[in-house]
């Protein structure tokens, strides 16, 4: 089973990009974004929990994702691998995500990293938030609280997986099918 970690900053393009890749690869992909949108449009305790914690652009604990990372795992068969989206966000997060799959003798495979400049990542989601109507992209303020976030929280793992020798970087910048041709050239090495 190979587990991919598909990483960068919001709006970088992740979620456009997963849906070619789980389909050449045949992969599971697991957004903690959508995992977390599903429980919130459920009007579940999660849900209403993780609402009140995006809005204000912070990050949901680490053992709620944890937790519904692990049942996809357990629960999806079928497919080749995994394409794990927002997950791990921290180092923290990395360190459990190793733990769960060496419960089962596994790793992570690799990480696709699809890396734009800041001011990119502002123009893209405020784009994406008159796009698709999410709240959660409308605020700048929340905006710059995700960049800041992802510098001071995600960017870390950066080193841990070039320490594991899995950290694998891609231009983000360019039409969505030059950064999806990028991304295929890497993956066909794995």
């Amino acid at each position: 089973m190979k587990y991919y970690v598909l990483f960068g900053p919001p709006g970088a393009g992740k979620g456009t990009q997963a849906k070619e890749m789980v389909e050449k690869y045949n992969l599971h992909h697991i957004s903690t974004g959508a995992l977390l949108r599903k429980e919130i449009a459920a009007g579940s305790e999660l849900g209403i929990l993780a609402k009140g914690l995006i809005e204000k652009g912070c990050l949901v604990p680490d053992e709620v994702v944890e937790g519904m990372i692990e049942n996809e795992f357990r629960t999806v068969s079928g497919v080749e691998g995994f394409l794990l989206d927002g997950f791990p966000r921290t180092l923290p997060q990395a360190e459990a995500l190793d733990r769960i799959l060496a419960k089962t003798s596994e790793e992570v495979t690799a990480t696709v990293s699809i890396m734009i400049p800041d001011e990119m990542i502002m123009e893209r989601i405020k784009g994406r938030a008159l796009k698709e109507g999410r709240a959660d992209d409308a605020s700048e303020e929340v905006i710059n609280t995700r960049i800041v976030t992802y510098h001071n929280q995600t960017e870390p793992l950066i080193e841990y997986y070039t320490d594991k020798g899995k950290y694998n970087e891609i231009d983000g910048t360019g039409t969505i099918e030059e950064v999806r041709d990028r991304i295929f050239d890497l993956m066909d090495k794995f």
